[in-house]
C-alpha cells in the first residue's frame, strides 16, 4: 500500500485525454496538468522515489501529487515531446541523444543517496526463475535505476532531453545497466533488420561513444559495455517470456509479435560486434566520425 495523500480534485468536470504510445502501460490519461495512472504492485517503491528525486531537487521527472478518487497516482504533467512511432527524423541527431545521456547521468547522481523507506518491501518484478541466467561479469547494485529508458520515456524541449517519465520498472542496477538499457533504444543496440525505419543506417557503435563520452562513463565500464550487454540480453530473453505468460496485456501482445526473436538476433548482431563497438568506446581522441549528421 502507498502512503501518499489524497489529491484534492480542483475540477471534477475536467476531460480526461488518453495517453498512448506504451508497449504496456494502459489507462494512463492527462487530466489538465496533471497524468493519472492506474497503481501497479511496485507504486510505494515508484512514490518513494519520485519523492526522493524532489527532495534532492532534481527536475527531470513529474512530482507526485497524490492518489486521486478513482484511486489513481496523479503526477505533474512534463510537457514537451517525446519520439513515438513512427519515430521522428530527430531521434537520429547526435545531440539529442548527448542530452539523453547527460540527463541519464543526472537522474543517477540524484538517485546515489537514496535510501528506501524503513519497512517498505520492494516488488522488483525480478522472479525466481531456475532458468534465469546471471549477469557474467556481475554488476553492482549501485543505485535504483529507471530501466526503462526508451524515445516514449524520455520528454524533449527545444531539442534537449529534460524529462523522464513512467517510472514502472525502476530496481536497483549499477550506472552501466541503466546506460545499457538506454543504448538498446538509442544506438540502437540491434539487428539492422529489427531497427525502426528511420534508425536501421545509424552507426551504433558511434552513437555508443556520443553516448559514453557525454555521460562520462569510465574506461573500465566502456571495456566490459558489450560483455555485461550479452548477459542482458540473455535476461530479458527469459523475463519477456515470464511476463509474457504471467502479465498478458501489452508483454503478451510484444511476444507475440516476435520480441523473443529480436532479442535473440540482438545477441548474435552484438557478439559479432562486440570487437568494433568496444573499440569505438575506448579509442583515444575524440568522437569517431559517423556518417551526416541529421538536419531539420
Amino acid at each position: 500500500m502507498t502512503h501518499v495523500r489524497r489529491y484534492p480534485e480542483p475540477d471534477p468536470t475536467a476531460r480526461e485525454v488518453p495517453l498512448l504510445g506504451g508497449d504496456v502501460s494502459e489507462g494512463v490519461v492527462k487530466v489538465g496538468d496533471t497524468v493519472r495512472r492506474p497503481l501497479g504492485p511496485n507504486a510505494a517503491v515508484i512514490h518513494a522515489v519520485l519523492e526522493h528525486l524532489e527532495r534532492v531537487g532534481f527536475d527531470g521527472a513529474p512530482r507526485l501529487l497524490g492518489i486521486d478518487d478513482r484511486g489513481r497516482e496523479v503526477l505533474s504533467y512534463l510537457d514537451g515531446e517525446v519520439a513515438g512511432r513512427p519515430r521522428p527524423m530527430w531521434i537520429t541527431d547526435d545531440d539529442r541523444l548527448r542530452s539523453v545521456a547527460r540527463l541519464l547521468r543526472r537522474y543517477h547522481d540524484a538517485m546515489a543517496g537514496f535510501v528506501p523507506p524503513s519497512g517498505l518491501v520492494p516488488d522488483w518484478g525480478i522472479p525466481d526463475l531456475p532458468d534465469l541466467p546471471a549477469l557474467d561479469p556481475p554488476e553492482p547494485e549501485e543505485l535504483i535505476g529507471h530501466q526503462d529508458v526508451t524515445p516514449e520515456n524520455v520528454v524533449f524541449r527545444r531539442g534537449e532531453a529534460v524529462g523522464l517519465i513512467d517510472f514502472d520498472l525502476v530496481k536497483p542496477a549499477s550506472r552501466l545497466l541503466d546506460v545499457l538499457n538506454a543504448l538498446v533504444y538509442w544506438a540502437p543496440l540491434a539487428d539492422p533488420d529489427d531497427r525502426y525505419p528511420e534508425m536501421r543506417d545509424l552507426d551504433a557503435a558511434h552513437r555508443c561513444r556520443v553516448f559514453a563520452d557525454a555521460y562520462g562513463l569510465e574506461d573500465d565500464a566502456r571495456a566490459r559495455l558489450v560483455r555485461v550487454g550479452l548477459g542482458y540480453t540473455r535476461r530479458s530473453w527469459h523475463l519477456m517470456r515470464y511476463r509474457a505468460a504471467e502479465f498478458g496485456g501489452g508483454w503478451r501482445r510484444m511476444w507475440d509479435d516476435g520480441v523473443g526473436e529480436q532479442i535473440l538476433r540482438r545477441e548474435a548482431w552484438l557478439r559479432s560486434s562486440a570487437d568494433a563497438i568496444t573499440g569505438v568506446l575506448l579509442a583515444s581522441g575524440a568522437e569517431p566520425a559517423a556518417g551526416p549528421a541529421w538536419s531539420p
